[in-house]
């Protein structure tokens, strides 16, 4: 369980494919606070720690998770948003993430507004999911309130100090983000479905 508050942005250094896995290598900051088996989510994607060598740390993603998110176009040298599995006790300054990227959706426009940014995404509908005015969005793993909500295409405001903390100083427009819907408006979307 996560919950949207990047803690630090980790660095691709390696990149490994084995079968059908690949075994992405990150530097960060928070390395040497990490553990093997450890859940940590990299742009919204939980995976698990299976190694680490001084200020580097491995985690594998399986062909799914390449196929359903945006880390299988990672290239060396890439930036990416690292948080950490929420404690118990802990204040819940985001949302409830999950680490289960729903789909990706691409970046439509970039404007910037007076001292802040307003990034538009546009996703694939076919998937049903829906996002609702001042509702909650997992953007790359930024919990995010949606504004200018349409059936397949949201807005999300950036504030500077979110702009400078996460991958969002380094998007371009036409590139891909990893989406998770609120899971509260899933299963209420979902309950919906069966009643209809």
């Amino acid at each position: 369980m996560f919950t949207g508050i990047i803690e630090e942005l980790g660095t691709v250094e390696k990149l490994t494919k084995k079968n059908g896995n690949l075994h992405l290598t990150f530097s960060s900051s928070i390395t040497n606070e990490l553990k093997i088996d450890q859940s940590v989510a990299h742009n919204g994607v939980c995976l698990t720690v299976v190694n680490i060598n001084n200020d580097n740390y491995v985690v594998t993603a399986i062909q799914e998770t390449l196929d359903k998110t945006n880390l299988g176009s990672l290239k060396e040298g890439d930036i990416v948003n690292i948080e950490r599995a929420m404690k118990l006790g802990d204040r819940l300054d985001g949302h409830i993430v999950q680490g289960h990227v729903d789909q990706t959706a691409e970046c439509v426009s970039i404007k910037e507004e007076d001292g802040s940014w307003l990034f538009t995404f546009e996703y694939d509908k076919s998937h049903n999911n829906i996002t609702i005015e001042k509702g909650s969005i997992t953007v790359n793993g930024v919990s995010l309130t949606v504004v200018n909500s349409k059936v397949n295409q949201f807005s999300v405001a950036i504030i500077p100090y979110t702009y400078q903390h996460t991958t969002f100083k380094t998007l371009k427009v036409g590139e891909k983000v990893n989406l998770e819907f609120d899971v509260i408006g899933k299963y209420v979307k979902r309950l919906n479905d069966l009643r209809n």
